[in-house]
């Protein structure tokens, strides 16, 4: 089984951009009840499907397999819920860890979080200067809830 231990924050400014580059991300979702969710994504000529439990505050099961780039893109179009998910995600090491942040497209716009990948709940990291308050137990700033209440809706 296929454990991840995440926390997600907001982020404050553009530091983190110095140096970054990023790649495109699109992902749809099959399913998205019960905790659990079916996401096609594509990145970089690559496709891939996830399986993914909450189960816990900050811990998840994910099961992630690499399907074939035209498969998943005939997911996104004519399985998944739509609007898709589009960002530009940035990988960004400090003090040894890797943060990752996205860049949210479309109905998201404006929208950057940061997400740090941990190997125990309780685990010490660095905060770089740009990160903002933590969002990890909000379920709104998940991307499967993007998809039905996107962040351009917020201020509605």
């Amino acid at each position: 089984m296929g454990i991840e231990i995440e926390r997600k924050f907001l982020v404050r400014d553009d530091a983190w951009k110095r140096g970054a580059s990023g790649l495109r991300y699109c992902q749809g979702y099959i399913s998205r009840g019960s905790g659990a969710t079916v996401r096609v994504r594509t990145r970089a000529g690559q496709g891939f499907l996830t399986i993914k439990k909450h189960d816990g505050e900050i811990t998840y099961m994910e099961y992630e397999y690499e399907i074939p780039h035209t498969e998943a893109q005939e997911m996104l179009a004519k399985i998944c819920v739509q609007p898709l998910i589009v960002k530009d995600r940035y990988r960004i090491v400090v003090e040894g860890f890797v943060w990752e942040v996205d860049e949210f497209m479309g109905e998201n716009r404006g929208l950057v979080v940061a997400e740090i990948e941990l190997e125990h709940p309780e685990q010490v990291f660095p905060l770089p200067g740009w990160i903002g308050p933590e969002v990890s137990g909000d379920p709104k700033y998940s991307n499967a809830s993007l998809v039905s209440y996107p962040y351009s809706r917020w201020q509605e």
